[in-house]
């Protein structure tokens, strides 16, 4: 039966695949995919695990007091029932054979699967059979994860989805999704993502937009109500997941579809052309990027640098270990040396509200129960609440910036304090560099502009660094007191709200007044939507994911900023900005 499922448009286009749940559980579970060569293995991990819960069952039933109630043994004798159901381990194995799904996720799928059987049973004893079931399922996940010796999930392999997914393209749907798993997924065959939480500018949209796939958040009841294997499309630009579609409707998406590719091969042709407007303005297109593997990406596409280097990615999926000075210094090397000379701007760890560590530390536990991570420890906060890890960065930072044209980029900035004292630890380890004979080459510091206090004091900031960039994400969220990943109050999150935009425009213009660079690295650099706006206001320095270059070099092209500029003030001054854009800034374009 068709039916469609409403959220939130966060990256356009339209994807058509069947549904590969990522289930919650109340364990951790690692998803990733296993070789055909390698089922027979992890059918075998399952079957240890199986044999050892059984162990565990037959000692419980053993050592129960002569008191014990009846039932007590004969609930014991349901989970044993349960622990060899076909259902449960024949089915588990399909999933590992014919989906190539670690052990862990085929498990997760097939509670998935039996959870909504046993939901739709009327008897009510039968129902609520399904705890029993998710108890035993608890079970197997903690004996897997107690196998690898460290209570961790095995190191993910490095095989990626592409090569087991069969003929039928695949989307991904879950409650949510973290920016570790999204990390983990980021090579995979999924076309698409439909998750139940999250807004426009959570972690989960950025990067299903840095993928370039479309993608739908905030869809509340998505995960319920789709079912492993169903046919999906995803309208990532109504906000709209069609189940089971009927054919005419899948034809008519499939055409969609179709006319999109074309527009991306049109705009592929515009990648190596320099990106000047009319009136003879250069305009300078960056790429935002995770990891270092991601920069040949980046020349690809067109962009002239990297204007962003989220290094909080290098701390992720890492099962509490955290990566050295030595592992730093050569993913930066890395990002680096592949960009050919072109310059690098690298972010300090912004860890912390939706992108925590895997292993807490010493400050993070002393926070633990904070009640708005977002306002808590995070971003530089963290850093200088972890001096010795923060040195360690800047450390490998300038080794790296010895290979080439490197810049740091400071997050979260709004105290002269912090400020003094991101310079001292920034000296501090220079000095240690000196003394211990290691290289460092020259490079800048700038400061990223995502909270109110350093927006309206950006003059201070502009003594003390070498550029600034602005976090508009961030910028937004601080701005109007909504929490990006919040869907009850996404449809509030708003770049063109009048606040947000005067301030965009003071930092620019006053870098522009201090004659310090200025750039934009957030979402709206890569949305073409606000491509003319930030142009008006004199941005000539933009950064965004790879993917988003060409569209945005295409309104680049086709702009006149001394025309734009003299309908700025139209725009900021108008209730609606958004609107008065679409006007003022059509109308100039057309003329």
């Amino acid at each position: 039966m068709s039916l469609q499922v409403f959220g939130m448009p966060v990256s356009r286009g339209v994807a058509i695949g069947r549904a590969v749940l990522v289930a919650s559980s109340r364990v951790d579970v690692a998803h990733y995919y296993v070789a055909a060569a390698e089922a027979e293995a992890e059918i075998e991990r399952l079957k240890r695990a199986r044999d050892a819960v059984a162990s565990e069952i037959h000692v419980l039933q053993r050592d129960l007091p002569r008191d014990a109630p009846a039932e007590l043994s004969a609930l014991l004798d349901v989970h044993l029932m349960l622990l060899h159901d076909e259902m449960l381990t024949d089915a588990t194995k399909h999933w590992i054979v014919e989906r190539h799904y670690n052990a862990e996720w085929a498990l997760a799928a097939q509670l998935e699967v039996l959870a909504r059987q046993f939901d739709e049973m009327e008897d009510d004893y039968l129902r609520e059979r399904k705890a029993d079931l998710e108890q035993v399922v608890e079970r197997l996940l903690r004996r897997l994860a107690a196998a690898t010796g460290d209570g961790h999930a095995l190191p993910l392999p490095a095989h990626a989805a592409r090569d087991f997914a069969g003929e039928d393209p695949l989307v991904l749907v879950a409650s949510d999704i973290s920016p570790a798993d999204m990390l983990q997924f980021k090579n995979s065959v999924f076309t698409g993502f439909v998750t139940d939480v999250g807004g426009r500018t959570s972690h989960t949209a950025i990067v299903a937009r840095s993928l370039d796939i479309p993608a739908v958040v905030g869809a509340r009841e998505a995960s319920r109500l789709i079912r492993q294997d169903d046919w999906l499309v995803i309208d990532g630009d109504a906000g709209v997941v069609v189940v089971n579609p009927s054919p005419i409707v899948l034809e008519e998406y499939r055409f969609r579809q179709r006319a999109s590719d074309l527009e991306r091969a049109r705009l592929d042709r515009l990648r190596h052309t320099p990106a000047v407007t009319l009136d003879g303005e250069r305009v300078e297109l960056l790429a935002n990027i995770e990891l270092p593997g991601d920069a040949p990406a980046a020349v690809e596409a067109g962009a002239v640098g990297v204007g962003l280097f989220r290094s909080e990615f290098l701390f992720m999926n890492r099962d509490g270990r955290l990566p050295d000075e030595d592992e730093q210094y050569e993913a930066y090397r890395a990002a680096v040396v592949a960009m050919g000379g072109l310059p690098v701007t690298i972010r300090t760890v912004d860890i912390g509200a939706d992108k925590p560590l895997d292993r807490m530390s010493v400050a993070e536990l002393r926070h633990e129960h904070v009640l708005n991570p977002a306002m808590g420890l995070r971003a530089i906060r963290w850093s200088l609440a972890e001096p010795g890890m923060f040195r360690q960065q800047l450390r490998a930072l300038l080794r790296a910036s010895a290979h080439g044209k490197l810049r740091i980029l400071v997050p979260m900035l709004a105290h002269l304090s912090e400020i003094r004292a991101t310079f001292e630890q920034l000296a501090r380890a220079r000095a240690q560099l000196d003394e211990s004979g290691r290289a460092w080459g020259r490079f800048e510091v700038g400061a990223m502009i995502e909270v109110p206090a350093a927006a309206l004091q950006v003059e201070l900031f502009l003594r003390h660094f070498d550029f600034v960039s602005i976090g508009t994400n961030d910028l937004t969220q601080y701005t109007l007191a909504i929490d990006r990943a919040d869907e009850a109050v996404a449809h509030l999150y708003d770049p063109w709200h009048p606040s947000v935009l005067h301030l965009i425009q003071h930092t620019i213009e006053r870098a522009q007044a201090a004659g310090k660079p200025v750039e934009v690295c957030g979402e709206m650099a890569g949305d073409t939507a606000c491509t003319e706006l930030l142009l008006a206001m004199g941005l000539r320095s933009f950064s965004m994911h790879p993917s988003r270059v060409a569209a945005v070099k295409q309104r680049v092209l086709r702009a006149d900023t001394r025309r734009l500029a003299a309908a700025l003030q139209r725009v900021l001054a108008a209730e609606s900005p958004a609107a008065e854009a679409v006007a003022a800034f059509g109308s100039v374009q057309a003329g």
